[in-house]
């Protein structure tokens, strides 16, 4: 029997690196900053295993971010309270309404 592949799964600062670089941004990170910034766009990435929550949208109006990409997606308070402080939510590649 021929062995399976893994698949080389992405950590924190390296999952921050190549949504930086998808988005077409400059990765900064470090406590307090953006993960990535282009022009004046600043955003956030979240490499969780669950859903992100409400109180991360609060923190990330309060820093100014713009923009949070999440691999597990939102939980529906979050995207609720984001479409009111108009943030872009983006899962998985794709922008969520």
């Amino acid at each position: 029997m021929a062995k399976k592949k893994k698949k080389a799964v992405q950590k924190g600062i390296e999952y921050e690196k190549s949504q930086a670089k998808k988005h077409r941004g400059k990765h900064l990170g470090g406590p307090g900053k953006p993960d990535y910034q282009r022009g004046k766009v600043k955003g956030e990435v979240k490499h969780w295993k669950k859903p992100v929550h409400s109180g991360v949208i609060k923190v990330a109006k309060q820093k100014r971010f713009s923009e949070i990409d999440s691999i597990s997606g939102f939980t529906k308070p979050a995207v609720e309270l984001a479409k009111k402080l108009n943030i872009k939510l983006i899962s998985k590649g794709k922008v969520i309404k």
